[in-house]
């Protein structure tokens, strides 16, 4: 319990979190970082792990000169690249067997259905798309595996939709962070790029229920 407490106060208090991290560890921030992004886009069973939020805020962290903008871009774009890759070859190695899962306390069988759903109507297109949604984002490559997907196609999009993502998110903040409205709503922020993806998210798999056939 207390281990999911941390990790709740955690992702609703990251910017609070990583400026004690760089006070307290300077450098090791970025590895800490790397580690974040790279098991949360990484493992399908860690989809709940901070990502756009984390992301704004090492841009806003950058603005103050507290941190590297290039090497934190570059550093994240790696690792959500490298993630979705080992989730990739996760799903490919698994295959079929996935569909007989159930629902379970490790595995988010209605997160990934839907993710599969998203897969089949967009194709490749879900890959970069999805870095923008969490929970899609951990399950889309997965979900590109066990469909078999192309390594060589998988990668043209991951790399494209991976620096999209980590680039245009970490310079919103570094743009935006510093902005005396912005920190003073910064938890507020925080919320809302939690939640507005999320609930898109289940508007649209509800939508697509209420369309299926009877």
């Amino acid at each position: 319990m207390e281990l999911v407490a941390f990790l709740i106060d955690f992702i609703l208090h990251v910017d609070k979190h990583l400026q004690a991290f760089v006070t307290n560890y300077g450098a090791w921030v970025y590895a800490l970082l790397f580690v974040i992004i790279f098991v949360e886009t990484g493992l399908v069973v860690m989809p709940f792990l901070p990502g756009d939020s984390l992301l704004f805020v090492v841009g806003a962290m950058c603005g103050l000169g507290l941190m590297s903008l290039p090497l934190a871009i570059g550093l994240l774009w790696a690792a959500a690249v490298l993630g979705n890759q080992s989730n990739y070859a996760i799903g490919r190695h698994i295959g079929p067997r996935v569909f007989q899962w159930e629902q379970s306390r490790f595995f988010n069988r209605k997160a990934f259905d839907q993710a599969h759903a998203f897969y089949e109507k967009y194709g490749g297109f879900t890959i970069v798309a999805a870095r923008f949604m969490p929970f899609l984002r951990t399950f889309a490559p997965f979900v590109a595996g066990v469909a078999q997907m192309s390594r060589g196609k998988f990668t043209l999009y991951d790399v494209t939709g991976g620096g999209l993502w980590v680039a245009g998110v970490v310079l919103a903040g570094f743009f935006f962070g510093s902005v005396p409205w912005v920190q003073a709503h910064l938890d507020k922020i925080i919320w809302a790029m939690i939640l507005v993806p999320g609930l898109l998210v289940i508007a649209g798999a509800l939508k697509s229920r209420g369309r299926a056939p009877a």
